[in-house]
This record gives C-alpha cells, sequence and structure tokens, in this order.
C-alpha cells in the first residue's frame, strides 16, 4: 500500500466519520462540540487536500492499471468523484463560512446537504483509492512537473 494515498484517503474517511459525529451533536444541541468536531472534520480534509496537492505536482497522479476494457468506467466514476469531491468542498467552505458569520439559519439549511455529499465524496474516494491500488495494481505514475517540463 502506498504510503501518501493511504494517508490521505485515510484523512477523507476521518472527515466523513467527524462530520458524521457533528451532526449528532447538532442534533442533540451541544453546539460548542458540534462547533470543534466540525473544525476538526475541517482540517482533516485541508491536510487531505495539502497531501493530495503536493502529491500531485511533485510525485504524480497513478493512472488506472486494470483491465483495460474497464478503463472507460474507471474514468467515468473518476470523474464523478472528481465533480462531487469539488462540489463538496465548495459547499464545506460556504458552510463554515455561514457558521463563522453567524448566519446560523442558513447554515442549518445547507449542512445537511453539504454532509451527504461529503459522505458520498468519501464512499467514493474510498473506492476510487481501492482500484487503483488495492484491486489492482497501479498504472504509470507521472508528476505534474515533470508532464510539463516535459522531462
Amino acid at each position: 500500500m502506498p504510503f501518501l494515498p493511504t494517508l490521505s484517503t485515510g484523512l477523507i474517511v476521518l472527515s466523513a466519520i467527524l462530520v458524521a459525529i457533528g451532526w449528532i451533536f447538532a442534533v442533540k444541541r451541544k453546539y460548542k462540540t458540534h462547533k470543534k468536531v466540525m473544525l476538526s472534520a475541517a482540517v482533516s480534509a485541508l491536510a487531505f487536500f495539502v497531501i493530495y496537492a503536493s502529491r500531485t505536482v511533485f510525485v504524480g497522479n497513478t493512472s488506472f492499471g486494470g483491465p483495460e476494457n474497464l478503463e472507460i468506467y474507471y474514468t467515468l466514476f473518476l470523474i464523478f468523484h472528481i465533480i462531487l469531491a469539488t462540489t463538496g468542498a465548495v459547499f464545506g467552505i460556504v458552510t463554515l463560512v455561514l457558521a463563522f458569520k453567524r448566519r446560523i439559519k442558513k447554515h442549518r439549511k445547507i449542512g445537511p446537504i453539504t454532509s451527504i455529499i461529503w459522505f458520498f465524496t468519501a464512499i467514493t474516494g474510498v473506492l476510487v483509492y481501492l482500484l487503483l491500488y488495492i484491486f489492482f495494481d497501479g498504472g504509470e505514475t507521472t508528476s505534474m512537473i515533470k508532464a510539463i517540463l516535459g522531462l
């Protein structure tokens, strides 16, 4: 198991678990604990993003190494995951900003939607990880810097 992809996938799973726990605290009206847990979820997601972005730039992305006849399905699934993750990140930032600005009514409306998007992002992220590193041997890895510079 490659270290950085395993670590970053673990951080996304941790963030989703923390979001679920934070949601429970919000339902129980334990708002101070809710805030702490949700901030921890955000930090976990941010740590994921820093590791993922750094790895993408310096090490590269790993291509699908499974059977060629499955590659189109993997690619479509990956595109779905990327759209979901991007949407989840935008919703997450908006939800956090609403909370910090004390716009609680809007925060309460968008928070559950954000959480559900994030749960699906985590699930699809784990599936991408499994398809790239566990179920099949990973394909070629090329760093963005090497690709840009033609090295």
